[in-house]
């Protein structure tokens, strides 16, 4: 994914279509000069639907768009006619994106389903015509319904990665690293904090034509639950994940505190997020020797560990390995 490609966030203001107006016309021929009421009634205007698309990975094509109309009902008309129905208006959005009010920040819909559907706004119902409103007491109704006016709304659309596996790591861990020798993704990688500042997926395949697919999650900091670094922008896209892989490079001044801090972050954001799949990886594993490599065990957490290096393809297997019964 490129940064300038990756849009997560949009704002839309979003019409549903006003209803046609029911007709008050009375009949008049040439042989019948006092027909009675022969209003038709007016068409419903059109819904705005949100439908999810597997297709798309990005809200990139709703970014400049910040107005969405659908059509409005016709009015209804002599001779019994009735107005047509106004189009509805679909919003195709990746899988895993989240709907919400803009003033309460509530939640009204998550499509987490390719081609799942969700009527965002109802169109306004068609008025009657008059002829709906005879009877024996009134045979000449001059009167019809008006259509009910369409909704109005600003909508805020969310998208939250859905992946297997969440890379979660300090910035320049080695997170962009392992994703591009695991899978065909070409994140951005140098040595320099926030190198990644969009989320990359890559697809990894695993024995007898399995795969999974694996999110680099952008670098997370101490205090990053209140906005620092990157700060909330990319916590969300760890919601969807199923496994939460932690990246610490050998090199750290302390594995173990390391992961606390970043256990941290997740706990402030959303506690619900403890409760998946925990495993951790000690990236950069060629810097270190056998030796060290026992001191570090010792003060590991109580997960399951692997040390690997991506520049040696070492430990990547055993990895692979433990994702997968981690997801299973």
């Amino acid at each position: 994914m490129q940064s300038s490609n990756f849009v997560d966030y949009v704002k839309i203001f979003c019409r549903s279509g006003k209803g046609g107006a029911g007709s008050k016309h009375l009949a008049r021929y040439k042989y019948v000069p006092k027909g009675g009421p022969d209003g038709g009634n007016g068409g419903n205007g059109g819904n705005v639907i949100v439908k999810g698309n597997a297709q798309l990975w990005t809200l990139l094509h709703l970014k400049y768009t910040k107005h969405i109309f659908a059509e409005n009902g016709q009015n209804g008309s002599s001779n019994l006619k009735s107005g047509s129905s106004g189009n509805d208006i679909i919003i195709e959005v990746p899988v895993g994106t989240v709907i919400k009010n803009p003033d309460t920040e509530k939640i009204e819909k998550e499509i987490t389903q390719d081609g799942e559907t969700y009527v965002l706004l109802k169109g306004g119902k068609g008025g009657l015509g008059n002829n709906y409103f005879k009877s024996a007491t009134n045979q000449t109704p001059r009167y019809a319904q008006p259509g009910e006016a369409g909704q109005e709304a600003w909508k805020i659309f969310e998208l939250k990665i859905l992946a297997d596996v969440g890379l979660v790591g300090s910035p320049n861990a080695g997170k962009s690293t392992l994703l591009s020798v695991l899978s065909a993704a070409k994140p951005k990688i140098a040595d320099y904090p926030f190198t990644t500042l969009t989320p990359d997926i890559g697809i990894v395949a695993y024995n007898d034509n399995k795969s999974f697919i694996m999110a680099d999650i952008p670098g997370i900091i101490e205090g990053a639950h209140e906005g620092k670094g990157l700060g909330l922008r990319f916590l969300r896209h760890i919601e969807r994940n199923s496994v939460l892989l932690f990246i610490i490079p050998a090199d750290s001044n302390n594995i173990n505190s390391e992961y606390e801090i970043l256990l941290n972050e997740l706990y402030q954001y959303d506690p619900q997020l403890l409760h998946k799949n925990r495993l951790l990886a000690i990236s950069k594993s060629d810097l270190i020797d056998d030796e060290l490599e026992q001191n570090i065990i010792k003060n590991l957490p109580d997960i399951p560990y692997v040390f690997i290096s991506s520049w040696k393809n070492y430990g990547l297997e055993k990895l692979k390995t433990m994702i997968w019964n981690a997801i299973e």
